[in-house]
């Protein structure tokens, strides 16, 4: 027997209420994946900058995986500012790149949620 595709499908028998929420959904998705990812990023930064003024032992394994981490997510920050003092140079230099994390995680979340259809 033929099945009768009705005016609200697409072709296949998909609905197109099923598609759009299908793509809400996944936005959503989305949206909270970028933004654990960038506050995890930013929290890291912050850990680097609390670990170094702090003078933690730089050969602990902690502190090792922390600055790794840390230099990776700086995404060329960490030789943005030059004073004179080390401790300074990061507390600038990866604070500015947790900062930066911040700020572009939140722009994106506005923008998929704009996408969305609704605001933040």
């Amino acid at each position: 027997m033929a099945e009768e595709v009705g005016s609200g499908t697409h072709e296949g028998g998909v609905r197109r209420a099923d598609v759009r929420r299908a793509w809400h959904r996944g936005l959503r998705v989305l949206i909270k994946v970028v933004r654990w990812v960038g506050t995890a990023a930013a929290a890291l930064l912050a850990v680097h900058v609390v670990l170094t003024i702090g003078n933690a032992n730089p050969d602990n394994g902690i502190t090792r995986f922390v600055a790794s981490w840390a230099d990776w997510l700086a995404l060329g920050f960490q030789d943005l500012f030059m004073p004179a003092d080390p401790k300074a140079e990061v507390l600038l230099n990866y604070g500015a790149a947790a900062l930066f994390w911040l700020i572009i995680t939140s722009l994106a979340t506005r923008i998929l949620s704009t996408l969305n259809g609704r605001s933040i």
